[in-house]
């Protein structure tokens, strides 16, 4: 959650003190691609490359381990083997990732008015690398990460078998050629008025000989965004959605109800009986439809980041705010970072397979807080939030 991004990723009418039901479980897919993506392209934090010592292989008493990066000192144009070709899928979604970060990354900083990303290149052993930046303890933003990468190799038959749960016991495929690529992005704002926000893109390939066991030849698409405020302001809230429709909507009608409600029912806590935020949309394994179009709208989506977030930010990032205010945002990062370490397929398996954790917990906020039995007072505005978390609405 999904940089565990990427970036690595939230109130109904439910009767006091009973129990909702767990909403229907998303699209059943037969992989899980988000897993492996949002950990491999969060290699790099925010680390002084001069005083790291230099990576090395990680073992697990379970597992291998996704080889580790080696830092670089200079970003390469591509992170492609010169053999690659160009002008293809694998090409063109790197090149419209980067030009993704290089926008959302200084559309942050203007609205922050004094921060800067600190960036990081990092490449990897078995094949391609990424660009992390991270802004912390800005103006306006408390932390924000914005990551790419570019990665290929073969990967291990247990980091398979943990990104694709789905895959049958009985088969176990040996190692598996793969390429991932992808862009993820959480923002986390000082104001409790300003919403949280997380994003990521990505395209996956496996390429395992026809008909191998437990590993068939493949490709697909993942991604979305979502918002996570600590306060609703119905105007914000549409606006975001409709972003995110129109989006959609050219590409097809279906996408925003179908990829909305996966939104809803991906991020839901279960042990809370509410989702992290007020959603967006999510899908993942998407290979239904042309892969000219799929890239076509994925690029549509990454490019809707910027129009969709930053007039939030720019109306809520000055808004007084008071210690109680402050408070309940401190209660629904805590919310994030349960979501996050408990559910979020990335951070789950970033952590099984050893990966590097400093990159895999990345998206979790500077500052969170837990208040036993905390509950909100019914009427009030965080109560009104909560209520939005527990029961999905239709904002537009």
């Amino acid at each position: 959650m999904p940089l565990p991004a990427t970036l690595p990723a939230c109130c109904s009418s439910f009767p006091p003190h009973s129990s909702p039901p767990p909403p229907p479980p998303p699209p059943p897919t037969t992989t899980t691609s988000s897993c492996f993506l949002s950990t491999t392209w969060n290699k790099k934090t925010h680390f002084n490359l001069k005083s790291r010592p230099t990576p090395r292989r990680l073992m697990t008493p379970s597992a291998v381990s996704i080889e580790k990066e080696t830092p670089e000192t200079h970003r390469p144009p591509t992170f492609l083997r010169e053999s690659e070709t160009r002008g293809d899928v694998r090409d063109r979604f790197e090149k419209m990732i980067r030009e993704a970060q290089d926008s959302v990354c200084q559309a942050i900083e203007a609205a922050d008015g004094g921060g800067s990303f600190k960036e990081d290149v990092w490449s990897r052993p078995g094949g391609g690398g990424g660009i992390s930046r991270v802004l912390q303890d800005g103006a306006v933003w408390e932390k924000a990460g914005v990551n790419v990468s570019v990665v290929y190799g073969v990967m291990p038959p247990e980091a398979y078998r943990a990104a694709n749960p789905s895959t049958a016991s009985d088969h176990k495929p040996g190692p598996v050629p793969f390429f991932a690529a992808g862009i993820s992005s959480v923002l986390h704002p000082k104001n409790p008025f300003a919403p949280t926000l997380h994003f990521n893109y990505r395209y996956f390939e496996t390429d395992a000989p026809k008909d191998a066991p437990g590993a068939p030849r493949s490709w697909w698409f993942g991604g979305g965004t979502d918002l996570t405020p600590a306060y609703i302001f119905e105007e914000d809230v549409k606006h975001f959605h409709s972003i995110q429709k129109n989006a959609c909507d050219k590409f097809d009608p279906t996408f925003y109800p179908r990829f909305k409600k996966w939104c809803d029912d991906y991020f839901y806590i279960k042990h809370r009986d509410e989702r992290r935020g007020l959603g967006g949309i999510f899908f993942d394994d998407l290979n239904d439809h042309d892969q000219e179009m799929l890239l076509a709208f994925a690029t549509e989506c990454a490019n809707s980041v910027v129009p969709a977030y930053i007039p939030i930010i720019e109306r809520r990032k000055d808004t007084p705010f008071t210690d109680r205010h402050k408070a309940w945002q401190q209660l629904r990062r805590g919310r994030y970072v349960e979501f996050n370490l408990v559910y979020d397929r990335g951070t789950t398996f970033g952590l099984k397979t050893g990966g590097r954790i400093e990159s895999i917990l990345v998206s979790l906020p500077l500052t969170a807080r837990w208040e036993y039995d905390h509950k909100p007072e019914p009427g009030s505005e965080e109560w009104k939030l909560l209520d939005a978390c527990i029961n999905p609405k239709e904002w537009i």
